[in-house]
């Protein structure tokens, strides 16, 4: 069984857009399995993941290709990037701790994220075929300064380490956690280890039955089903394993990291959240996000998360039994019972 890797450290100092030609900002990871595309524009995003062969697993918006130079205020709006971004949280504290925009902070804005972490370009700090390295922009509108680090398991072919820092600009406390959003297209069906009902929350629940969410056996599933425009929701999970897997034609990705008992995670969030929009941004998106501890940082403190992306073939065609039994035979915890 492969081991999940998260850690929280407190240290003192191609189809890209279905068609995205490589610009400059664009680096990319391969090897005879796998692709990753990761752009320097956009806070530092990863913007493909795909098996030899297949289809981007991502779901990326047209707005790479239409809006590549975002201008960066305060009083910038959130666009449809979507791919792999990496936002702080809580979502309601997003604009309470700046005074640049004090409308928003008067509203106790809690959209859009942070412009200068999700929309100003990150520097390339290494960018060579074993290794991405970017550090984003000094926020300040949370404080925050993120590093991200991409690369391929040398010892797991199929299989992605990202690695994120987060360090506090600020002279004074933050708090703070990491939160990984990875988008991919809404009809993916996803599997989340939960323990009971009461560990599953859901809000803009659309009306029973639609989606495809079922929680039975040890295992929350969701999907958006086969209506081109429908149910809108979010569901907070405490998972009982540090994993969630999503299934999309041929391909299947497994996201692992480290559990967290409930008390490390903010209490307005949950380690495991999906956001489902089936017919609205960009077409459709599902999210499977995963958030880190919630910590302070003093001045020039940083804290540390990790996923461990693996993206593996799958011939089984659209049948939620066969890929339950799928993920059994991957050896993920709970996915057996």
């Amino acid at each position: 069984m492969r081991s999940p890797w998260l850690c929280l450290l407190l240290l003192p100092t191609l189809a890209l857009a279905e068609s995205l030609s490589t610009p400059d900002p664009v680096s990319a990871l391969r090897n005879d399995q796998l692709q990753l595309q990761v752009s320097s524009a956009f806070g530092g995003r990863v913007l493909s993941l795909q098996r030899e062969g297949q289809p981007n697993f991502l779901r990326v918006g047209p707005a790479v290709n239409t809006e590549p130079n975002p201008e960066v205020t305060a009083e910038s709006g959130d666009i449809a990037y979507l791919g792999h971004d990496v936002w702080v949280g809580p979502q309601s504290q997003w604009w309470m701790h700046q005074q640049i925009n004090p409308q928003r902070q008067a509203a106790k804005a809690n959209w859009p994220p942070d412009p200068w972490l999700s929309l100003a370009p990150a520097q390339w700090l290494q960018r060579d075929a074993d290794q991405l390295r970017l550090r984003g922009a000094a926020s300040p509108v949370t404080g925050m300064q993120l590093e991200k680090s991409l690369r391929l398991d040398p010892a797991q072919p199929d299989t992605v380490q990202l690695q994120v820092t987060g360090r506090n600009i600020r002279d004074s406390a933050v708090a703070w956690d990491l939160w990984f959003n990875t988008r991919v297209h809404p009809n993916t069906r996803v599997f989340v280890p939960v323990a009971t009902a009461s560990d599953i929350r859901v809000d803009g629940a659309p009306e029973a039955g639609t989606p495809d969410h079922v929680f039975a056996d040890g295992m929350l599933v969701l999907r958006a089903g086969p209506a081109s425009s429908g149910p809108r929701g979010k569901w907070f999970v405490q998972p009982t394993a540090g994993w969630m897997a999503g299934f999309n034609g041929q391909q299947v990705l497994i996201i692992r990291f480290a559990i967290q008992p409930r008390s490390a995670i903010h209490p307005e969030q949950a380690q495991v959240e999906l956001y489902l929009d089936a017919g609205g941004i960009a077409e459709g998106l599902l999210e499977m996000e995963v958030h880190a501890p919630y910590t302070t940082l003093q001045p020039g403190e940083q804290m540390q998360a990790a996923e461990q992306w693996t993206l593996l073939a799958w011939e089984g065609g659209d049948d939620a039994q066969a890929q339950r039994a799928f993920l059994c035979a991957q050896q993920l915890q709970q996915a057996c019972q």
